[in-house]
């Protein structure tokens, strides 16, 4: 019997957190790391009219020592909590999970009050009470859902239902011309404290939504509601369709505007690495200007030297005042084919202005290439 119910038991109880590497359940608000489990419920727990109840076993209720000592697998502690579960939140759901680790072998029974209870007593819900049930029935945590549960727990319900405890938060609930509801149960050393959820409940929830009133309607008209479902008039709907356009406007101009950033942002970015690259071709192109057309470049060197060499060219060498003088052949004649006349000889005068004729047309050439070097000076 034991070894049947234990996965069943493990299943429905919420694993403890196991030590820390260090020893410690959880420090510094980190909880510890638990091992991966893949069994879980697969059917929504059941309505309490719908379980078999056997009846030929005497009900005896355990005390508080044996409960927490633990009890056999076949006999659980029956723990009962009620409540409204409108908008069923995690509020609830921790509230369940207190009541079902309560005790170490736990039957948790969750009663859900109708709408006409709650709404006498407590005021207008947002969900109808099938809607709580089921909610109610798909908590991990719970056995079993009592359907029209009583506002006030009566003698004759919790042996009905065979209930050990009750489990709800510590705080008085005062109701029904009661200063307390659970005043009776205490006093009968049934009630067993759960702690409440700060920051979460249903009230809060539906201020939230009232807060923001606009905001969800205008949400509910665009997901495709009409005004009617919403129990909005023809001016309001016509003025959050306005200002849902608006708001499309707005956004189309954020998002031109953070274009707009990002493009001017890359524009600069290139812009400052062209004006980069331009330093740098403009430094090159400074340094090899300089160094051919400079005070002292290279064009300047050539210049000297090709004027060098045509002066060489054209000055005629002196003989020496000591050597002898020597008579200057004379020219031979040239005699023109077919012709009995025979040309002038050269006289040094003419040759002289030729030489000259032929330097000034090799400077001046020189100066309209600027390649004195590629020049190949010859003598005339």
């Amino acid at each position: 019997m034991d070894a049947q119910c234990s996965p069943k038991v493990n299943a429905r109880k919420r694993r403890k957190e196991a030590p820390g590497p260090n020893g410690a359940a959880e420090e510094d608000g980190i909880p510890s790391k638990v091992q991966r489990c893949a069994v879980g419920l697969r059917q929504p727990a059941p309505f309490s009219d719908e379980v078999e109840v056997d009846f030929s076993k005497p009900y005896v209720r355990v005390t508080m020592e044996e409960a927490s000592r633990g009890t056999p697998c076949e006999r659980p502690v029956r723990v009962y909590a009620d409540g409204i579960f409108d908008l069923f939140h995690s509020g609830h759901a921790r509230a369940l999970m207190q009541a079902k680790n309560l005790f170490p072998n736990t039957y948790l029974i969750v009663g859900v009050c109708s709408d006409e209870l709650t709404h006498n007593f407590k005021g207008f819900t947002v969900m109808n009470e099938n809607e709580r049930y089921d909610a109610v029935q798909h908590c991990r945590y719970v056995d079993e859902v009592v359907r029209n549960a009583p506002w006030t727990l009566t003698p004759e319900f919790l042996a009905e239902h065979r209930i050990d405890f009750v489990a709800h938060d510590d705080i008085p609930y005062s109701s029904a011309g009661s200063d307390d509801v659970y005043k009776h149960i205490k006093e009968a050393g049934m009630f067993a404290p759960t702690q409440r959820t700060e920051g979460i409940s249903t009230s809060d929830i539906i201020t939230r939504i009232v807060r923001d009133y606009d905001v969800y309607a205008r949400r509910n008209l665009q997901r495709g509601y009409t005004a009617k479902e919403l129990n909005v008039s023809f001016i309001n709907e016509k003025k959050y369709h306005l200002q849902e356009r608006v708001d499309k406007v707005k956004k189309k101009v954020r998002d031109v505007e953070e274009k707009s950033k990002e493009f001017v942002q890359k524009v600069e970015e290139k812009s400052i690495d062209l004006i980069q690259k331009w330093e740098e071709k403009s430094r090159e192109f400074i340094g090899s200007f300089l160094e051919m057309f400079g005070p002292e470049g290279a064009l300047k060197h050539m210049l000297k030297e090709g004027k060098g060499r045509m002066l060489q060219a054209i000055s005629p060498k002196q003989s020496p005042s000591s050597s002898p003088a020597r008579e200057r052949s004379p020219s031979p004649s040239f005699r023109w084919p077919f012709s009995g006349k025979t040309s002038p000889p050269c006289s040094p005068a003419n040759l002289s202005r030729r030489k000259v004729a032929a330097y000034d047309i090799r400077y001046r050439y020189l100066e309209q290439s600027k390649l004195g070097s590629n020049v190949l000076l010859t003598q005339v």
